[in-house]
């Protein structure tokens, strides 16, 4: 894009919502790179703001309306509530370039528009997925070819929490459906086997009212090309094992990665697969956008892959409420 031309004379001045674990990394990074500046954040509570904001030189405000009119702020970065990304995305794309963490919006239609109105403004629209950055999923795509035609494939992210805590990620409306506020889970199969033709999906919450005490989300999702899917993502006070674990079955071997642990299945050897750190990833991922916006170089993600799979994990969402499995024929993918 490199609306900015050349950066030493001109910071990219940043406006960051929220404070809180995503917030901070952005802010670090922007902070310690020359050719950015963070001007104000935006949190829930003043205190906490101010302190978070002292820390950058940044000016502590409270309320996203104000950030997002200002005029010295180039760049508004999303980092809180998911219900409230959408709202914030659109009044932000009005004059100002975005980065978003995912998902882009909880409604679909919504989604569609803001992309629409980033290329009628001419606006960089990035949504986050450093899932893709990472040491897993680079090795799952360096080592994919050797299991030769993959049919079969397993996700699970399963984390007990007790008790579980009274925090927006427990939330229904605040945090969403959970295969869209955890867009990832599908995000990193879309990437590796493209388009879906199905969803089989159920839900399940514990407790009452709108804090859950624990989810257990599972689908199935049946690609285009033959692959099966199935992707389980739960967390709470009922689930009593951690995992995390991402399997690839071909015809001529397994993919397993079990934590930070892969490897290589074969007839003949199993071989240990080497797996990147997860550290450091929204700094990677910040610096990207900066380079983008300053020289052009092009994205790891574009809001189109982001907004396929959200309607993908919307599709699950329709399955767990419906109990049909939901055909998407229908649906255009692109990279």
């Amino acid at each position: 894009m490199g609306n900015f031309g050349n950066y030493q004379q001109h910071l990219v001045r940043v406006g960051i919502v929220g404070t809180g674990y995503a917030a901070k990394l952005r802010a670090q990074t922007f902070h310690q790179d020359e050719r950015s500046q963070v001007v104000a954040i935006v949190g829930h509570t003043l205190e906490k703001t101010q302190e978070f904001a002292q820390t950058y030189q940044a000016e502590a405000i409270m309320s996203w309306q104000e950030l997002v009119s200002r005029s010295d702020i180039d760049l508004v970065v999303i980092s809180n509530i998911n219900k409230e990304h959408g709202a914030i995305a659109t009044a932000a794309l009005q004059n100002k370039h975005v980065v978003v963490e995912y998902p882009l919006a909880l409604d679909v239609t919504e989604a569609e528009n803001i992309l629409t109105l980033a290329q009628k403004q001419n606006k960089m629209l990035h949504v986050e997925h450093i899932e893709l950055l990472g040491g897993l999923h680079q090795a799952l795509k360096q080592n994919l070819p050797a299991v030769g035609n993959v049919f079969y494939a397993r996700y699970a992210t399963v984390t007990p929490q007790r008790p579980a805590p009274q925090k927006w990620t427990y939330h229904k409306e605040l945090f969403g459906f959970p295969l869209m506020a955890a867009l990832s889970r599908l995000h990193r199969l879309t990437d590796l086997f493209g388009k879906v033709a199905s969803v089989s999906c159920q839900n399940r919450y514990w407790g009452e009212g709108n804090f859950y005490q624990s989810c257990l989300c599972t689908a199935q999702l049946k690609f285009s090309s033959g692959v099966i899917a199935d992707v389980t993502y739960g967390k709470g006070e009922t689930l009593w094992q951690d995992e995390r674990k991402f399997e690839v079955h071909g015809e001529k071997g397994g993919l397993v990665f079990d934590g930070d642990a892969g490897k290589l299945v074969c007839r003949e050897e199993t071989i240990p697969i080497e797996v990147g750190s997860r550290r450091g990833l929204f700094a990677k991922d910040t610096e990207m956008v900066l380079n983008h916006l300053l020289t052009g170089t092009d994205l790891y993600v574009t809001p189109t892959a982001s907004l396929y799979t959200l309607k993908v994990a919307d599709a699950a969402r329709r399955s767990a409420q419906t109990g049909e499995t939901i055909f998407l024929k229908s649906l255009a993918r692109s990279n």
